[in-house]
């Protein structure tokens, strides 16, 4: 019997009697896993311990929870786009946000069967195939992070803290029932993705790579419990600015006390999309009103939450006639911002400025802002870094807040300070430069 015609019905035999080699899948891989589960027990004793702000976004801290098996950087394939696939790369006034994607993409699956994380690959930019009835279509197992990559003055290209991003997104993983995995790892990884499209970061300080880890659970069955197989994926988007503002680079917000984004006990804490398509309509809403985002508020007291998908900043004078920064707390309602623990860390270093983590009220916004003492709202954000506030619509009133009058105002000293790490023009420990 000729050679490829023998191959031929050993493929066939393999396909039609596949079920009946489960043991020997099961066998081959077991090793793996057993492989996998004693270094993922190594790890616990070395995992670095987070900064409470990021570790704790809960009101009670939690412990560290290493994940059972992890993808491993030295197993990454790379298959590059051929010429043909290469696409043009957009001038940056036309970058817009999220509307041109890099060459190349992250891929890793994940089969429980199989023993857990298989290898990562990197791959020219595809569609993804997944199964009609998978479980992140119908139930939203699945969540993403959002990080940048920035070319700095050096022309070297550096992330910021993405370690901070590897934590959040882990816990959110344990949230929704989809596999843990070593933060590190994939930061090796999308490091190496970043070196093969270097390129598509832009050569600019008004511009940025957007990088968007996503994992989604793609099993295809309608039973809601964790799924045993999942997809994680790292695509990436050279970006402008988020979205317009006003003449004088401020927004105006309006608070919408019949609608909430998060409530206790959910995943407020979590970046999650379920938390972002339900935002659509109220942001409509406003838009209709002539304002550019929503403002989240909960409770009867009308608790400021976050603002469209910023965290939220007031500068005010305080009762001692200190200048105070003061931003809600990590109840549980709020997402654990990078950009926000920034903050808190470097203008707690400022001796000209009090800094605090306190509950603040639409009363008590409107109260300091009748006093004159209200100086400054702002949002911050990785996609925006800060978006300064200059109006805010509540029920029947319009609020005029002074942020852009101020001579010296803190959003902008705060804002320059983050850039100025961001894109290398000062050295510091939240730049993680790519060699």
């Amino acid at each position: 019997m000729p050679v490829r015609r023998s191959k031929v019905l050993l493929v066939k035999w393999i396909f039609e009697n596949q079920h009946k080699l489960q043991t020997v899948r099961w066998c081959s891989s077991s090793l793996r896993y057993k492989e996998l589960e004693e270094s993922a027990q190594a790890l616990e004793h070395v995992a670095p311990h987070a900064p409470p702000a990021a570790a704790s976004p809960d009101v009670k801290p939690r412990p560290y929870r290493a994940p059972e098996t992890s993808f491993k950087h030295d197993d990454l394939q790379v298959t590059l786009a051929a010429p043909y696939q290469l696409q043009r790369k957009p001038d940056a006034p036309d970058l817009g946000f999220g509307k041109y994607f890099t060459d190349h993409m992250l891929k890793i699956q994940y089969q429980k069967q199989l023993g857990g994380w298989q290898k990562p690959e990197i791959t020219p930019f595809e569609p993804l195939s997944i199964h009609p009835a998978a479980k992140a279509l119908h139930y939203a197992i699945q969540l993403f992070e959002g990080l940048k990559a920035y070319r700095g003055v050096d022309d070297k290209i550096r992330l910021f803290r993405p370690d901070l991003n590897m934590l959040r997104m882990n816990l959110a993983a344990e949230r929704s029932g989809l596999p843990m995995f070593d933060g590190e790892e994939l930061i090796k990884c999308m490091k190496r993705l970043i070196q093969i499209d270097q390129e598509w970061v832009p050569h600019s300080e008004t511009s940025t790579l957007y990088i968007r880890p996503t994992l989604i659970g793609t099993e295809a069955t309608f039973g809601i419990m964790a799924p045993e197989s999942a997809l994680l994926f790292v695509i990436m988007s050279p970006v402008s600015a988020y979205y317009k503002a006003s003449d004088d680079g401020a927004v105006s917000i309006y608070a919408d006390p019949s609608v909430v984004r998060a409530f206790p006990g959910g995943v407020g804490n979590r970046k999650v999309g379920s938390n972002y398509g339900p935002t659509i309509d109220a942001t409509a809403r406003a838009a209709q009103m002539g304002h550019h985002q929503v403002l989240w508020l909960f409770g009867p007291n009308h608790e400021l939450t976050e603002v469209g998908a910023m965290n939220i900043f007031m500068v005010y004078i305080n009762e001692h006639g200190e200048k105070q920064l003061s931003t809600p707390p990590l109840n549980g309602l709020i997402l654990p911002g990078v950009t926000r623990q920034s903050i808190l860390e470097l203008a707690s270093e400022w001796d000209d400025l009090t800094v605090k983590e306190e509950v603040i009220t639409m009363d008590r916004v409107i109260e300091l802002n009748n006093s004159g003492r209200l100086l400054e709202m702002f949002g911050s954000g990785t996609a925006v870094v800060i978006s300064p506030i200059s109006r805010m619509g509540f029920i029947d009133q319009e609020i005029y807040i002074p942020t852009m009058k101020q001579t010296r105002p803190v959003f902008q000293r705060i804002k320059d300070t983050l850039l100025a790490i961001q894109y290398g023009h000062i050295e510091h420990p939240y730049s993680h430069v790519i060699s």
